[in-house]
């Protein structure tokens, strides 16, 4: 790959290039923004359960920030590689100089709007629901039999990463064709595993899960090969990463690596001083100047306010992974271009300094076990297996009881596509279409109207 030919403002399911003062990545990030399917991650969970007393990150607000920081880091390294192009190339110069963080910002904003109802513990369930139901009769037949080997391992190994690229391209029922119509690159952005899922290794950062279901396999083909991504392998599909993909993970993993630590101590579940030893331990590791240290501790001292003082020294080492994520990227291009770079940005910080060894313990020990973490958790599971179990058998049935001809009736009108298909792995999916665009707050609802434990008459 070059850096003159892995970008494009061609689009999904449109060869027309749009005219008009916004470019094609600009136009990205509105459709995103404005979108329904944005708007919802307001109420899903990132880690801590919502609503609460004190405010803390929901989807929506933490796609955001990693917007804000995948724009910067967008915007620091796209002007470093318009450089070379300034007397050689006027494109090349135009997209990595002005450009470039649009795509970055569009990506990120794009990065979990996959992601179903309470948080990782909702992929998990609906991944759980099939390997455990895998003998479950529907009239007659075993669940697992109804799907072919690929499609079965899509459903039992459930990717948020693999429903965003759904999400934003396929042609719903009644919607338009290609689905948000964003460019290729933007997509391309946000492929993290380039491979489908009995592709997964997790010896390679690439394949460590996979990033797109059997039903857009051949829109991420088309996809890889316009932006000359690098093919590993045919069968099964593997490409190598397209180089923005390191930058909005870089975006996302600073943020909810730091912003979570910040969270935990409005919660009062980590003290101040553990907070700010953690960050400081960043900056002392990586820091560019003891001089520059020495400041941040002293202004760092000067604020009285607990939650101010600690939100300042969330910003200075946020930035400062930002700085250090540009260098590594800008040092390794090379590699990363011909496919070789087999870490992230931020791990290669963490390997190589030790910088977010606190950070890290904190939030494996302190607060992804916290046990409001660990019930939302398990909440998630109930929900969305019993909603699950309403929902498979009543789409794969060819008659089904009244009862569930009653739940395939609140399925809304663009996900209906199961009513003019005969795959039932379609009609799987079109459950999960379901399922995944429902908030935390909607998924409870449903599932107490639907278990009789609430009506709509009675709350």
């Amino acid at each position: 790959m070059e850096f003159q030919s892995i970008y494009t403002e061609r689009r999904v399911g449109s060869d027309k290039i749009p005219e008009g003062a916004r470019s094609g990545f600009q136009r990205d990030f509105d459709r995103l923004i404005f979108s329904s399917a944005f708007r919802r991650l307001q109420n899903k969970t990132q880690v801590f359960p919502l609503p609460g007393t004190a405010f803390v990150h929901n989807r929506l607000t933490h796609s955001l920030e990693v917007a804000s920081v995948g724009r910067s880091l967008g915007k620091m390294i796209g002007e470093k590689i318009s450089s070379s192009f300034k007397s050689s190339n006027e494109d090349a110069y135009e997209f990595y100089r002005y450009e470039l963080a649009n795509v970055i910002a569009a990506g990120c904003l794009a990065h979990d709007i996959g992601n179903p109802a309470f948080g990782h513990s909702g992929e998990k369930a609906i991944s759980a629901y099939f390997i455990e139901n895998a003998g479950m009769r529907i009239e007659g037949q075993p669940l697992q039999s109804f799907f072919t080997a690929k499609e079965w391992k899509d459903l039992t190994n459930f990717e948020g990463n693999a429903n965003a690229v759904r999400i934003l391209t396929h042609s719903f029922r009644g919607r338009f064709k290609g689905g948000f119509g964003l460019t290729y690159t933007t997509i391309a952005s946000i492929l993290k595993y380039p491979c489908e899922s009995t592709a997964i290794d997790k010896g390679f950062k690439h394949r460590k899960k996979y990033g797109f279901f059997q039903s857009e396999k051949e829109t991420v083909l088309q996809v890889a090969r316009e932006l000359g991504m690098i093919e590993e392998s045919p069968e099964p599909v593997v490409f190598k990463r397209h180089p923005f993909v390191y930058l909005v993970e870089a975006a996302d993993d600073i943020c909810y690596s730091i912003v979570d630590m910040e969270d935990a101590h409005r919660l009062g579940i980590l003290q101040k001083g553990e907070v700010e030893a953690a960050f400081m331990e960043v900056n002392q590791k990586i820091s560019r100047s003891g001089e520059d240290l020495d400041k941040l501790y002293r202004n760092y001292k000067n604020i009285d306010d607990a939650n101010e003082s600690i939100a300042f020294l969330r910003a200075k080492t946020i930035n400062l992974l930002a700085l250090e994520c540009t260098d590594i990227f800008l040092e390794n291009q090379r590699a990363i271009l011909q496919g070789d770079f087999n870490d992230t940005l931020v791990d290669h910080i963490h390997s190589s300094s030790g910088a977010l060894a606190t950070v890290q313990e904190l939030s494996r020990k302190r607060i992804y076990e916290h046990e409001t973490v660990l019930q939302i958790e398990m909440a998630g599971y109930s929900v969305m297996s019993e909603l699950l179990q309403l929902l498979i058998p009543a789409l794969l049935k060819k008659q089904p009881s009244h009862k569930e001809s009653i739940v395939l009736k609140l399925i809304p009108y663009q996900l209906t596509g199961f009513e003019e298909t005969d795959s039932s792995y379609d009609k799987a999916l079109n459950a999960l279409d379901f399922l995944s665009g429902m908030t935390d707050e909607y998924a409870t609802e449903i599932y107490r109207r639907l278990k009789g434990i609430s009506t709509p008459a009675h709350g």
